[in-house]
């Protein structure tokens, strides 16, 4: 059997929310064994959030075992927790400190995105845990950095989005930032690009034999998916601002609504071949060689104007075979999906995008396949699914950490070792 790429690579997994646990996901992904760290005194409301409505969700969903409690079901905890193992302990107590350094002793990697109050509080930070593991690559996914003055400041996706620019660029110039929803791409670009920066120090510390501190923040790294403003103001000393469906150089470009309730499609042409093509697909080729849009200044001053055209002759099609359609005819189009047509489409099922995975409390559903799963060598799927509280304890204590029964068995007496969540009830929101 071919052997993964990341197979005999440990990783403790002290992360949470979405963008560290997605990180560790793909090291899984890629063949590391991965310890998903929790404890069982204190219910982690951002990684195991409840369904909205969990008597619901066991009433339709199939497979969802009778016992399952709402954080077994956690759309979050489910999709980012695959192919991981689960242990609990306390780190708020010596004793617990004490087992995860013992496990820090044994692994390759440690991961987390917690504050940097939370880091330092627990005594858990790259210096303590380096000298108990020398080779150990730490990788800290903190929202604005281990250094600077916003070091210790705590947010989410919509925070870093709203800090580096990303929510005025976006929505249309006639409304306020009210109406931007976040889209959180801090998290998922953040959890990548953490995943590359740890690929990158494990293969340094082949050469060298020490690991190493990564300071990763996910704000500056999300800059990066807006360098085109950020280079425009360097050069121009223009501030962009919201500009809807447009694009700064494109036109036509936009949104248009199609046949049905609330169907839509993307069209955008890039040159004046695109818009020719365009054109004959409308039946309207007169207006590639009207003089109003004869090049793309010109059309990109009356989008305005085309809109209108575009949107009058999109208005009574079906969307999905207008997309063929004008793909066909080499316009670049593309259908507003919603969930249920991304399950649905054809392209994604042919390659075997979803995969059925079994959780022993949440049943059998349809998961997406790990991001570079097609490798020719060495193709990845998901190995494990995402473990329920403290599902592998047995396995990390003993097996992995060395514990003796004796040990083991007052680590649970103790309040370490679980598998459920002592405080939960206290979370459930009253109705």
């Amino acid at each position: 059997m071919t052997r993964l790429p990341l197979e005999g690579i440990r990783v403790v997994d002290f992360t949470i929310v979405w963008a560290g646990p997605f990180a560790s996901a793909m090291l899984a992904d890629m063949g590391a064994e991965v310890y998903r760290v929790e404890s069982i005194q204190r219910f982690d409301s951002n990684s195991r959030a409840h369904v909205p409505d969990f008597e619901l969700t066991k009433r339709h969903s199939p497979g969802v075992a009778p016992d399952a409690r709402p954080y077994d079901v956690s759309p979050n905890a489910n999709t980012t927790g695959r192919g991981k193992y689960g242990v609990t302990m306390d780190l708020t107590r010596p004793e617990g400190k004490e087992i995860l350094l013992r496990l820090v002793e044994k692994c390759d990697v440690f991961v987390e995105n917690n504050s940097r109050d939370v880091i330092e509080k627990l005594g858990i930070t790259y210096e303590e845990l380096s000298a108990r593991n020398p080779r150990l690559v730490y990788c800290s996914l903190a929202a604005f950095g281990c250094t600077g003055p916003y070091s210790h400041f705590r947010a989410y996706g919509a925070s870093m989005e709203a800090m580096v620019g990303h929510t005025l660029l976006r929505g249309y110039p006639d409304i306020d930032p009210v109406h931007s929803t976040s889209v959180f791409i801090a998290d998922s670009t953040g959890g990548a690009a953490a995943t590359f920066g740890i690929l990158a120090a494990l293969y340094q510390r082949r050469r060298t034999g020490r690991g190493q501190f990564i300071d990763m923040s996910m704000a500056e790294n999300m800059t990066h998916s807006l360098s085109q403003a950020f280079m425009d103001y360097s050069m121009n000393g223009r501030v962009r601002s919201t500009i809807s469906n447009r694009d700064p150089a494109r036109a036509p470009q936009g949104v248009y609504r199609c046949a049905g309730d609330d169907n839509w499609i993307a069209i955008s042409c890039a040159n004046d071949a695109d818009f020719s093509a365009l054109c004959s697909a409308m039946g309207r080729p007169e207006l590639a060689t009207d003089e109003r849009y004869v090049d793309g200044a010109e059309r990109w001053k009356r989008q305005n104007e085309l809109d209108v055209e575009i949107s009058a002759w999109t208005a009574g099609k079906d969307h999905v075979e207008l997309f063929h359609a004008l793909q066909t005819a080499g316009v670049d189009a593309a259908p507003v999906y919603n969930v249920a047509e991304v399950f649905a489409d054809p392209h994604l099922s042919a390659r075997e995008a979803w995969q059925k995975v079994t959780h022993p409390k949440a049943g059998t559903h349809s998961y997406l396949r790990p991001v570079i799963g097609r490798m020719s060598k060495t193709p990845l799927s998901i190995r494990k699914h995402a473990p329920t509280v403290g599902e592998d304890n047995e396995y990390v204590y003993k097996q992995v950490i060395g514990y003796s029964d004796a040990e083991y068995d007052h680590f649970v007496a103790e309040g370490h070792a679980g598998t459920s969540f002592l405080d939960f009830e206290r979370h459930i929101p009253t109705r």
